[in-house]
C-alpha cells in the first residue's frame, strides 16, 4: 500500500512540477525586459521589480486590483452556506492576486546572469526608455547589480527561416518606405550555437534594405539600433532609439556624473583630433614658408633687372 502511494505521489507530483516550471520559462510570443546582472540574479530580480513598478506607476498610473463584482444579493447571501461563502472569498482573493501580478512577472531566461521580466499591458520600449532618460538627466544610481536593461518587443523561434519571416514584418514599423533611418545591428547569442553572428547581421541588413534602400548603416551614432538577443531557441528582438546616448542601455554607465563622462569624451576627442590638427598646422607652416620663398625670389629677380 505504501509503495503504491509513493509511486502515485511521485508520478503526479513530478508531472505537476514540470508543467509549472514550463509555464514560467521564456517562450515565443513573450514581451518584456531582458536584464543582465553580475552573479546575483535574485537581487537583480528584486531591483528590477522595484524599478519597473516605480516608473510604470508614474507612466501608466498605479496598478488596479481585481474587481470584486458580480456580488450576490442579500437574499442569495442568506441562503448561501458558510462553506460556499468561504470558497467564494478564496476565489476572489486568488483572482485579485493573479490580476495584480499581470503587469510584471519573472520567468526563467535560460541563461546565467540574465533575468527576464515579462510585461502585460505595458510597452517595454516606452517604459525602459523612460527609465534611462530619467537616469541620464538626474544621474541618480537606482540599482546596484543590474547592468543592462533591454526591452523586448517581439520574440520568435531562433532559426533562420523563422527569424526572417518574423523580422520582415516586425521591422516595417521603423524602416518600411517612406520611413527611413540610419541604423546598426547588435547581436548576442547565449546557449545557442546554430546562429552565426555575421550571417544573422547580413540577413537582417538585407531585410532592412528591402524595406527601403535609403536606410543606411551607421555604427557611430545611428538613429535606431536593432537588438537581437538569442537565448537557446528563442530570439528576442527590439528596435531602440538613443542606444549610444544611453550607453547601450547600461544603467550603471548612464548614471555616471556628467563631469567624468564629459572629461572622458573630451579626452578621446582631443586624442583623435590632435594628430590631424598638428598635420594641418605643419602643412600650413610649410605652405607659408614656400610662399615667402617664392615672394623673396621674385623680389630679388626684380632688383637684378633694375640694376641691369
Amino acid at each position: 500500500m505504501s509503495d503504491t502511494r509513493k509511486r502515485s505521489r511521485k508520478r503526479f507530483g513530478g508531472h505537476a512540477h514540470k508543467k509549472q516550471k514550463g509555464c514560467r520559462e521564456l517562450e515565443v510570443g513573450a514581451q518584456g525586459v531582458l536584464i543582465t546582472c553580475n552573479m546575483n540574479e535574485r537581487k537583480c530580480t528584486s531591483e528590477a521589480y522595484s524599478l519597473l513598478n516605480e516608473y510604470a506607476d508614474a507612466l501608466y498610473g498605479p496598478e488596479q486590483p481585481a474587481d470584486t463584482q458580480n456580488s450576490l444579493s442579500e437574499d442569495e447571501e442568506e441562503d448561501e452556506d458558510a462553506e460556499a461563502a468561504l470558497k467564494k472569498e478564496v476565489s476572489q482573493i486568488q483572482s485579485s492576486i493573479k490580476t495584480h501580478q499581470q503587469r510584471f512577472s519573472a520567468v526563467e531566461s535560460g541563461a546565467n546572469n540574465v533575468v527576464f521580466i515579462r510585461t502585460h499591458g505595458v510597452d517595454p520600449e516606452q517604459l525602459v526608455h523612460h527609465i534611462l532618460s530619467d537616469l541620464h538627466q538626474t544621474k541618480k544610481r537606482k540599482s546596484r547589480v543590474i547592468l543592462r536593461m533591454l526591452p523586448v518587443s517581439g520574440t520568435c523561434k531562433a532559426f533562420p527561416e523563422d527569424m526572417e519571416k518574423f523580422l520582415s514584418v516586425f521591422l516595417e514599423r521603423w524602416f518600411k518606405a517612406p520611413l527611413r533611418a540610419t541604423y546598426q545591428i547588435c547581436f548576442k547569442a547565449r546557449n545557442s550555437s546554430h546562429n552565426k553572428r555575421d550571417d544573422v547581421i547580413k540577413a537582417v541588413a538585407g531585410l532592412v534594405g528591402k524595406l527601403n534602400p535609403l536606410n543606411k548603416v551607421d555604427l557611430t551614432n545611428p538613429e535606431l539600433s536593432i537588438i537581437i538577443e538569442i537565448i537557446k531557441t528563442v530570439c528576442c528582438v527590439s528596435v531602440l532609439k538613443d542606444y549610444m546616448l544611453f550607453r547601450k542601455y547600461n544603467l550603471q554607465e548612464v548614471a555616471k556624473e556628467p563631469t567624468n563622462e564629459n572629461k572622458a569624451t573630451q579626452e578621446a576627442a582631443n586624442q583623435n583630433t590632435a594628430p590631424q590638427e598638428a598635420a594641418n598646422q605643419t602643412q600650413e607652416h610649410g605652405d607659408r614658408e614656400k610662399a615667402d620663398e617664392s615672394a623673396e625670389r621674385a623680389g630679388n629677380g626684380t632688383k637684378e633687372a633694375e640694376l641691369e
